[in-house]
């Protein structure tokens, strides 16, 4: 069985999917403006493309970091990791947040220059509402919930299905369209096209999502109570393609 890989390289995974994500999501949400004025129709491809490229991205690196590209959910791995002692530890933290967030602003950027859009362009799109804020509580709660209640059922494998899915459901179900991840709220704040969101409107929505991860780790105890190890190392994604290990299942399965 071959060791985890290094964390240099796990953390430059983690801003390397965030980036791909991100530019995903930018970018067929240019390309859906440009194909119709029909904002039912741009909504439709943009989540597709979302649905599609996330569950890429999390089949494809999970093996090598986990397949995290969210803030919320590494934290959220730490926090549990800390009783069960087979989390993700403070220098995994430091080390991935900062890749997200760099991941996340650079695949704004790529996908801005893809369409000749201007590289750097702060959104005008306004996102200041309650029931918005609300919206971000819901979906990051149900994310974590997802995520975290797979691990813990032993049902990691199904996670670049199952999160993709809860993705795309959730850019309809609630009327934030689902950020549901601080580093891609981050760098959508670069980007004036119809992903956007305007700089001032960034701040509410990380505190929603930071409560929203931590109700979704709540419903995490409700339904499957406190997490036994044993039973979360059957679950684990193996690293570089072996064997499941006794890595945790938060930080080794998208977690």
């Amino acid at each position: 069985m071959s060791a985890p890989a290094p964390l240099i390289r796990r953390a430059a995974v983690e801003g390397l999917g965030t980036a791909a994500l991100v530019a995903v999501v930018v970018g067929s949400g240019i390309q859906a403006t440009e194909l119709t004025h029909d904002v039912g129709t741009q909504l439709l491809a943009n989540s597709l493309a979302t649905v599609f490229g996330l569950g890429v991205l999390i089949a494809f690196l999970g093996p090598v970091s986990g397949a995290h590209f969210n803030p919320t959910v590494t934290l959220a791995a730490w926090l549990t990791g800390r009783r069960t002692g087979d989390g993700p530890g403070l220098r995994e933290v430091a080390a991935y947040l900062p890749a997200q967030v760099a991941g996340a602003i650079g695949g704004a950027v790529l996908a801005d220059a893809m369409f000749g859009k201007p590289l750097v362009a702060f959104s005008t799109h306004e996102r200041w509402a309650g029931h918005l804020w609300l919206a971000e509580v819901v979906a990051t709660a149900g994310l974590v919930w997802l995520i975290f209640g797979l691990a813990r059922a032993g049902r990691a494998h199904l996670a670049p299905l199952l999160v993709a899915s809860y993705i795309g459901a959730a850019y309809w179900f609630t009327s934030s369209t689902s950020f549901a991840n601080p580093a891609v709220t981050i760098g959508r704040a670069l980007t004036d096209t119809f992903a956007g969101i305007a700089p001032t409107s960034v701040l509410p929505f990380l505190a929603a999502q930071l409560i929203g991860a931590a109700a979704g780790l709540g419903l995490v105890a409700v339904c499957f109570g406190s997490p036994a190890t044993g039973d979360e190392d059957e679950v684990v994604v193996p690293h570089d393609g072996q064997q499941p290990s006794a890595r945790s299942t938060e930080e080794s399965t998208l977690a």
